[in-house]
């Protein structure tokens, strides 16, 4: 599997990549958003608009101005990360439009005895949407309609939308074609992510708009190397088990060491939901609950 970084954002340009839909980006570059958080804007006549993005004034002018006083009908939000969702409610209110999301921000599992959520500050806590999706529920508009398939794992509440009729999945944070998506407890679950990802295998879309970065444009090759390499780093977890590694940071920097540092903590979490996974399954375990600093074993 191979990586596709070529990917020129064009910042608050509307640019069409499909038939009545196109893509507005974010000036948000970072190491965990690339180049910046895509919208998509989708209909002719009357609008869709997936994942407003974050607050940032210039990025709502970008979407009025590609809007063109056009109705919207619905705000479509994939999942509750600050960098997709909470544009929406201003946005509403310039436009309006039906908030539609498969619901709030959760986490995907309790936090643990004295465990903190170092992954707060990302979360949207304050987003409600109008109507919750339901996991294959159909939303149709003027020339349009968007199927919401649940795909958790990066988040509880995540969900991908399905364009009918034109084999395109706007595939949001789960599927990427210039990074993996970061898959970090307690907001995230592994086992979800590989659900999500069968799912995914499953259908017949040949063209992927994610979240972040250029398309994806051979989906089912590219999900087959997605599984490939988290299969692949499961069992580098194990051999560092097997080794004598017993904690996340040990493992990070044997796993991880040509990785920048500066990734190091969200590396962590993602050993930590491959554990977490590991441990349920039956294949290491932990002295308690399993957790970021927890000390783990071959079982």
């Amino acid at each position: 599997m191979e990586f596709d970084t070529t990917f020129v954002p064009a910042h608050g340009e509307a640019v069409p990549v499909a038939p009545d839909v196109v893509r507005v980006t974010v000036n948000n570059p970072g190491p965990f958003t690339f180049h910046g958080t895509n919208s998509y804007i989708v209909g002719r006549d009357t609008l869709a608009v997936i994942d407003p993005g974050p607050i940032d004034d210039d990025h709502l002018a970008a979407l009025v101005s590609a809007i063109g006083g056009r109705p919207v009908s619905h705000i479509f939000v994939s999942h509750t990360h600050v960098d997709h969702s909470p544009l929406a409610r201003v946005l509403q209110r310039t436009t309006g439009g039906e908030i539609v999301a498969e619901g709030p921000h959760r986490a995907a599992r309790p936090l643990g005895i004295g465990e903190t959520n170092p992954l707060d500050a990302s979360g949207d806590a304050a987003f409600q949407p109008g109507r919750n999706l339901g996991d294959g529920e159909r939303v149709a508009g003027d020339g349009w309609a968007l199927t919401a398939i649940h795909t958790p794992g990066h988040t509880a509440n995540h969900c991908v939308f399905a364009l009918e009729g034109a084999g395109i999945l706007f595939s949001a944070d789960h599927v990427m074609a210039w990074s993996t998506s970061i898959v970090a407890p307690p907001d995230g679950a592994m086992a979800d992510y590989m659900g999500s990802l069968d799912r995914l295998m499953a259908r017949d879309e040949t063209t992927y708009f994610p979240g972040h970065g250029g398309p994806v444009r051979q989906p089912a090759a590219f999900l087959r190397g997605l599984k490939a390499h988290r299969k692949m780093r499961e069992r580098a977890i194990l051999e560092r088990l097997r080794l004598g590694d017993r904690t996340i940071p040990a493992m990070v920097r044997e796993i991880y060491r040509t990785t920048d540092p500066r990734l190091h903590g969200a590396a962590g979490l993602s050993v930590l939901a491959h554990l977490e996974d590991l441990v349920e399954r039956g294949l290491a375990q932990s002295d308690g609950a399993p957790g970021i600093d927890a000390v783990f074993s071959p079982a």
